[in-house]
């Protein structure tokens, strides 16, 4: 996508203080960091949600986010880190290109767990949700 900010730091059209580089994803440090070594993962390709990106992602993600984990470990001396994405403009998503944030947490950093997020309890019960859940599922086929 031509406009897109972060297709551009993945076609090196930008430049950003890259972390990592596989073949299909890209690490690079927010630009507004919210903890030191606050990055971001981005797949390389343009996808603007997580349900778009292909399935078949999934382990070179997983390796990239273990590899991630030891480097920020390494440099920072943190055990302690959130994940997360924000997927869709209602979760908080600015930037309509699929991105992970990865933020290691110090003691007394001030931040909270991922609890501290949203504040919206449900109105039905548990089974009731589930219930949905399961029709959805099921109308899917996703079994």
């Amino acid at each position: 996508m031509s406009d897109c900010i972060f297709c551009k730091i993945a076609q090196k059209e930008i430049q950003s203080f890259i972390i990592f580089e596989s073949e299909n994803f890209l690490v690079f440090l927010d630009i507004h960091p919210h903890s030191p070594g606050h990055c971001l993962l981005i797949s390389k390709k343009h996808f603007e949600t997580l349900e778009e990106m292909p399935t078949d992602y999934g382990k070179e993600f997983l390796e990239v986010t273990h590899k991630l984990i030891l480097i920020l470990k390494s440099a920072l001396g943190t055990e302690n880190f959130n994940f997360g994405v924000n997927n869709g403009s209602l979760a908080g998503q600015a930037i309509k290109h699929l991105h992970f944030h990865f933020m290691p947490r110090f003691a007394n950093d001030g931040g909270g767990s991922m609890h501290s997020i949203v504040k919206n309890p449900p109105k039905e019960n548990l089974e009731e949700i589930y219930n949905k859940i399961i029709k959805a599922k099921e109308s899917l086929n996703l079994n």
